[in-house]
């Protein structure tokens, strides 16, 4: 009999495959379940609800990016390219939960996921540009920062160092750095 905690990763990645395939409003407790050939309570035994179910295969992508902003924000000086270099390599990691996220706002919206992940965007713009920046600072940052996290979704199948240098170098471009 596989340790609960088997189980569970296993919960996670049948709900990651479904969700992809089919999205997760569509996606019930049930056919989680009945794809993995275990009864629904035992599910439940794991996850009360689908909407944990979704927190605990968001969660590392929070706790990753929460870590690397919080390790930024005490560092103070790091240079922006290193900035969006890790930026990148972030998203890059978490390409497979970001897309999730993004086919599914209005239910990650509703966990209240979606007002983090903007957060972070305005704290690595604070960072880039300053406590204040100007309008043109500001676009060019969401420019910047929102283009790095679609060039990982975009190319998948893209060489990843080839792909980040491509990404950084049109990044500061935005930026105008």
């Amino acid at each position: 009999m596989p340790k609960p905690s088997d189980t569970k990763q296993r919960i996670q990645d049948a709900a990651r495959e479904l969700f992809a395939s089919q999205g997760v409003q569509r996606t019930s407790l049930q056919d989680i379940a009945d794809r993995l050939g275990i009864t629904k309570p035992a599910l439940y035994y794991h996850f009360p609800s689908r909407d944990d179910l979704v927190r605990s295969i968001i969660q590392p992508l929070l706790d990753d990016g929460e870590r690397f902003l919080l390790d930024q924000e005490a560092r103070g000086d790091t240079p922006v390219r290193e900035l969006i270099e890790g930026f990148f390599d972030f998203n890059y990691r978490h390409r497979a939960p970001v897309i999730m996220l993004l086919a599914e706002l209005p239910t990650l919206a509703d966990l209240g996921l979606i007002d983090k992940v903007l957060g972070w965007r305005t704290r690595l713009t604070t960072l880039i540009c300053g406590p204040e920046p100007t309008l043109e600072q500001s676009a060019r940052a969401v420019l910047a920062l929102g283009g790095l996290q679609d060039v990982c979704m975009q190319f998948p199948d893209a060489p990843a160092e080839e792909l980040k240098a491509a990404a950084v170098a049109g990044a500061l471009d935005a930026l105008g750095h």
